[in-house]
């Protein structure tokens, strides 16, 4: 049986999962979370805790026996039991399933629509919106997966059930208001019959359904930000001064969200200058992208949306390119393979009006490759350097022969091939 100490801030939802596999388990774990064991922003960048902790991230479980782990995943998994984990070598592979699908489906729409109205980071309309889409996707599947079903795998509560629903805590308390939560039945009779299980209730309390949805508070999200030396300075900045303040609040956003340091490739594009936009200066196309995509969408694809495409594709105002992945030898598990992908798509979500994108994942666990097609605006690839710091790589291209020459070719993770606009 685990025994331990579970370093964390209050109401970290995140330790949550460990704490309420704890009680399930029998586990002792302690929580240090008040001064002064603990002292988020000091505690955790203290050298003795770096010592323990590299990533100074919370939570971090520390054994009786001296055994360390970051991650709230990998902590949950090591205190709960069997029976939690998954009783069958098919039901532990369902249950890492659904925390997987926690973690790359359900955080990061929800944290988009919730931390504004937290007042944790700046309010985007565009991207709330989105974030709401994604979370009925989202809902959609779980409601038709529990339709059948009590818990998400078998008939106990397991990881998957505490994990997905630690990680839909926020949305139910602060935005899902009646309205919008009634199609979704199944899952909401689930998240009520896990909630009001005494090993919830003793880590999360009670919980209040959202009654009105709520919106952005720019009173709290000004009381997250730094405070200005006097108050007579902030009404005296320029234009230019405060568009720089935006950038930090960005930087900062993605700190709080991630709740670990920038990678390299948060680090370059933060470094890189704003240009304009590079599809302004593009003569106005015929071909209109948001009708190809509802075509694709909800039609049949061989049938109507192709010979839609084709029929009406202007190869004049637009280019089809071909994307393969060159190192397959080195992607590991479907599902990690996958979560790659997303987080391309995630971060070339602005190209949504100007491109269209098909990528697939071929083959199986550690014997798979990923390729796909891409539809641009123009006839380059937009945002080139932009675009392939994504993959951790620098490029140039060759305009005479209309591929991409990487710089590197041992640094080249991808690489992409023009298709003239007749190519069908």
């Amino acid at each position: 049986m685990a025994k331990g100490t579970l370093y964390t801030f209050q109401d970290n939802w995140r330790a949550c999962k460990a704490l309420i596999a704890a009680r399930y388990s029998g586990a002792v774990l302690r929580r240090a979370s008040e001064p002064p064991e603990f002292v988020f922003g000091q505690t955790n960048k203290s050298p003795d805790f770096l010592a323990k902790f590299p990533l100074g991230k919370v939570p971090a479980f520390e054994g009786d026996d001296g055994f360390c782990l970051f991650e709230s995943n990998a902590i949950a998994y090591y205190v709960a039991n069997d029976s939690l984990r998954g009783v069958t070598h098919e039901a532990s592979a369902l249950v890492t399933q659904w925390v997987s699908f926690s973690d790359s489906d359900i955080v990061p729409p929800a944290s988009t629509w919730v931390f504004p109205t937290l007042g944790i980071i700046q309010f985007n309309k565009q991207a709330t919106e989105n974030a709401k889409e994604d979370v009925k996707r989202i809902l959609t599947i779980l409601n038709e997966h529990l339709l059948t079903r009590t818990f998400l795998v078998g008939e106990r509560v397991t990881l998957a059930d505490i994990t997905v629903i630690c990680s839909l805590l926020s949305l139910y308390k602060q935005v899902l208001e009646p309205a919008f939560r009634q199609p979704y039945g199944n899952v909401n009779r689930w998240f009520m019959t896990c909630v009001q299980q005494p090993q919830f209730k003793t880590v999360i309390g009670e919980v209040k359904l959202c009654e009105k949805m709520a919106q952005f508070d720019a009173k709290k999200f000004a009381e997250w930000q730094p405070k200005k030396e006097g108050k007579d300075k902030a009404a005296k900045e320029s234009k230019q001064d405060k568009k720089d303040k935006k950038d930090d609040k960005e930087k900062k956003k993605n700190k709080i969200q991630n709740d670990e340091e920038m990678d390299m490739t948060d680090e370059v594009l933060a470094s890189e200058p704003k240009s304009k936009d590079p599809f302004a200066v593009l003569p106005k196309s015929p071909f209109v992208l948001d009708e190809f995509k509802r075509k694709y969408s909800n039609e049949d694809t061989l049938t109507v949306a192709l010979p839609f495409f084709w029929d009406n594709f202007d190869k004049e105002g637009w280019s089809i390119w071909h994307c393969e992945y060159k190192y397959a030898d080195e992607l590991g598990l479907v599902f990690m393979s996958c979560n790659l992908m997303s987080g391309m798509f995630q971060r070339l979500d602005k190209l949504r009006k100007n491109a269209f994108a098909s990528m697939l994942l071929f083959g199986m666990d550690n014997d798979s490759t990923i390729s796909g097609m891409w539809v641009f605006r123009g006839q380059q690839l937009a945002f080139e350097v932009r675009f392939c710091i994504v993959f951790g790589i620098v490029h140039l291209h060759d305009p005479i022969h209309n591929v991409l020459v990487m710089d590197d070719p041992k640094h080249a993770v991808v690489q992409f091939e023009y298709f003239h606009g007749s190519c069908h």
